[in-house]
């Protein structure tokens, strides 16, 4: 069955961006002129899926009014032949379809992706998590899951290759073995070992296929690390039921949930806009000065 929905978890608190999320959801702070979660939703266009779901909170209206329509500003600016303009704040609505849901309380990642049950029925989704920003070497990150997916027919955790020192700040797979890279099938998923603990340096990256038998887990999950609902724990238990595999993502990937990675993706971005390369260069070459 080919997977046609994503779902984007935007309902946490963004406790690393206090102040600014104390009113602003992290997920609407800019890369340059662009909101985070627009770059994750594009990637999900850009991958074949026009099929959407965003799961938010109570506080995270902006997110909602930013993916709906706003006539009275495309009205000024088709009054004003801001073409350009126009074709920015419409074209992501146009090419797909943005559905919302609210997790009522914040109980973990897994209860946010069991928030989104209804939407997907009894059908393989993609999950992409708002805290990881990639730019594919060839293809979305998102696109190369799908085609891996597309040739195992289960479930697929979309991994990167992590150094010694930051191993314990991530998931771990446990590997069958090593012959099939970059797709290789799991044993297990270890969250945030320590480094003798872990069992390779391949750590989750923000981006699943995923069956619909991991709602029937989450469903009956038992709250682990932090009191919460682990999405980690269910898969673990959906290899009781099926393989998963992992698929190693080729491309560059930012951590948006860190301030540091968040700053590191603004420059990049914003070195490879035409428009303004010239003059931030110009800009960090001064600040280095």
């Amino acid at each position: 069955m080919k997977v046609k929905k994503a779902v984007i978890p935007a309902a946490g608190y963004g406790t690393r961006f206090l102040p600014v999320t104390k009113a602003i959801p992290k997920e609407m702070l800019p890369i340059v002129d662009t909101p985070t979660i627009e770059y994750i939703v594009r990637e999900a266009l850009e991958s074949g899926i026009k099929d959407i779901l965003i799961i938010v909170s109570s506080n995270k209206n902006a997110i909602v009014d930013h993916f709906d329509r706003n006539f009275e500003l495309e009205h000024m600016l088709k009054e004003k032949n801001k073409l350009d303009e126009l074709e920015k704040i419409t074209s992501v609505t146009n090419e797909c379809n943005i559905f919302f849901v609210r997790q009522k309380e914040q109980l973990g990642l897994g209860h946010a992706v069991l928030c989104a049950k209804e939407f997907v029925g009894n059908e393989p989704f993609a999950l992409l998590l708002g805290d990881d920003l990639y730019v594919g070497e060839e293809k979305p990150a998102l696109k190369q899951l799908l085609e891996a997916y597309d040739k195992v027919e289960t479930s697929v955790v979309g991994t990167l290759y992590v150094d010694d020192w930051d191993v314990s700040k991530y998931g771990i797979c446990s590997l069958k073995d090593f012959r099939r890279l970059p797709l290789l099938e799991l044993d297990s998923l270890i969250e945030k070992p320590a480094l003798e603990d872990a069992p390779s340096n391949l750590a989750i990256g923000g981006r699943y296929i995923l069956t619909p038998k991991i709602f029937e887990l989450l469903e009956t999950q038992k709250r682990g690390a932090g009191n919460e609902i682990q999405l980690t724990d269910s898969i673990n238990r959906l290899l009781e039921y099926e393989k998963v595999y992992s698929y190693e993502i080729s491309g560059r990937r930012y951590d948006i949930g860190s301030v540091y990675g968040f700053v590191d993706a603004t420059l990049d971005f914003a070195l490879k806009r035409e428009d303004i390369r010239d003059r931030i260069s110009d800009l960090i070459y001064k600040k280095r000065g």
